[in-house]
């Protein structure tokens, strides 16, 4: 198979599982958007911030090293595999241990300490969260890096469906907040027991192990965990303590109206999660047999394409924001449109991370992502910690734009650096993409003072996708047979 099909085939199993993830994702947040109240709905996801910050300690880098020892050893040396996956699982079991006592012990200490002793049963229970997200997610990645993604994409899959089954299951028989946060806890369970189940059973048995274990690999391992786990680190300041400086500094409703705003942003982003977490195993494989111009080529080609999307899905979201929230999820939620209108802008900023971070770890460049990760993410706290209280809710949204611009443009250098983009040619893409996004937005700026009714935004919509597709075509940025081609 070609490296061309294998990324088709891959984009189609990982496109089709963040359907199913971000479908019941998007299901899970109107209905508990709807049947909680913004202060229910804000502690949900404030206790669910916390965690995530704690899950950090509990998972550190070793995912996404052993992926990538695995994507290098599964080109020659297949042998050591199932001494990674042994090593890998010690430490896992080791961390998890640690972090679970001591969260276990001062989840009350915790809480009070942050300025909320009633999120303490939400912190208890979040040593089951913590437990079963963390292998949960080590499943999908270890699968990422035997770049077999359709098992990667089975596991995702599945923990969105029953997270939504059981989350909204506990909420609707009347336990609340803390139901939707055990409903999650199920969920990510279930899909961790299986996709562990899969590993052992199709890629453990399937190599020999080598009679000795490779000298320095097991500290190997762990030491690549360190600059792994520093950019792990930067991206939950990023993406989860601001959700948790707003809860500190503000109240429960406004974290409601902040999370809506960033879920809504991770809906739009799946496709271009899809793509990066595709090809990035290709680059380590491309790397190893010396074809760099073969991944300048894919990376390129994924950029543009990526972009033709993104920019023109930010106009849109910004003209159609208060209209969406208003009808979709009811007037209580209106506080929410501002901070989606901002990170409209992340949006394309976190397109082309989805594309490019994972890559250049494949790449062997960790060091320098975890690098620009940590300084712009202390950036992010420090803005954050600023412009919450002298701003509100649309402070934490812009300090997350301005600090990820920085980061972009870091990642997209050190990406040069490797592959030697021809920066003119893309130059020259991204001109004719805002010239696009500039003839649709003024379409749909037009209708958008029209809209009275939930069928009237869907028809802006329409007309907005309509148009974007039509000067796609016509511009040649996008090519129908590719697009067939990907369809089949």
């Amino acid at each position: 198979m070609s490296t061309r099909d294998h990324i088709v085939r891959g984009f189609k199993a990982t496109l089709v599982s963040r359907a199913i993830y971000m479908v019941s994702s998007a299901l899970l947040m109107f209905i508990l958007a709807r049947v909680l109240n913004p202060d229910g709905y804000g502690a949900l996801y404030w206790a669910i911030g916390i965690l995530a910050v704690v899950q950090l300690f509990a998972d550190l880098g070793l995912g996404k090293s052993t992926a990538r020892y695995i994507s290098e050893y599964g080109e020659a040396g297949e042998g050591q595999i199932p001494h990674l996956l042994k090593s890998a699982i010690a430490y896992k079991l080791i961390i998890l241990s640690v972090v679970s006592y001591v969260l276990l012990l001062f989840h009350e200490q915790i809480a009070v300490l942050l300025g909320d002793p009633g999120a303490a049963p939400f912190l208890a229970a979040g040593v089951l969260f913590i437990i079963a997200n963390s292998f949960n997610v080590f499943a999908q990645i270890v699968f990422q890096g035997f770049n077999r993604l359709e098992y990667s994409a089975a596991v995702q899959a599945i923990s969105g469906a029953t997270r939504l089954v059981f989350a909204v299951g506990f909420v609707l028989l009347g336990f609340g907040a803390i139901g939707a946060l055990f409903g999650y806890i199920v969920g990510y369970a279930l899909a961790g027991v299986i996709g562990l189940a899969l590993l052992y059973r199709r890629f453990y048995g399937e190599y020999e192990p080598a009679e000795n274990y490779e000298e320095g690999l097991s500290r190997r391992l762990l030491e690549y965990s360190v600059p792994l786990t520093a950019t792990r680190s930067a991206n939950v300041i990023d993406k989860r303590i601001d959700v948790v400086l707003v809860g500190v500094f503000l109240t429960p409703a406004a974290v409601g109206f902040y999370q809506l705003g960033k879920q809504i942003v991770d809906f739009v982003l799946a496709p271009a999660e899809s793509l990066g977490f595709t090809i990035s195993p290709n680059f380590g494989e491309q790397k190893a047999a010396g074809q760099l111009e073969q991944a300048r080529q894919i990376y390129e080609t994924s950029l543009t394409h990526t972009m033709l999307l993104y920019v023109p899905a930010a106009a849109g979201l910004v003209l159609v924001a208060e209209p969406f929230v208003t009808m979709v999820f009811g007037a209580d939620y209106a506080g929410a449109v501002p901070v989606l209108q901002i990170l409209a802008g992340f949006v394309v900023l976190q397109a082309i991370t989805n594309l490019t971070s994972d890559s250049l770890d494949y790449l062997g460049r960790a060091r320098e992502r975890a690098i620009a990760k940590g300084a712009t993410s202390i950036a992010n706290f420090g803005l954050n910690i600023v412009l919450i209280p002298t701003m509100g809710v649309i402070g934490a949204a812009i300090a997350t734009v301005m600090t990820h611009t920085v980061y972009v443009a870091v990642n997209v250098y050190v990406v040069h650096t490797e592959l030697s983009l021809r920066l003119a040619r893309l130059g020259r893409a991204m001109g004719l993409v805002c010239a696009i996004t500039a003839v649709m937005a003024g379409a749909v700026w037009i209708v958008t003072p029209m809209i009275s009714s939930l069928a009237m935004l869907f028809g802006a919509i329409a007309l907005g996708t309509a148009t974007w597709a039509v000067l796609a075509v016509a511009s040649g940025m996008l090519d129908l047979r590719e697009v067939r081609a990907v369809i089949r």
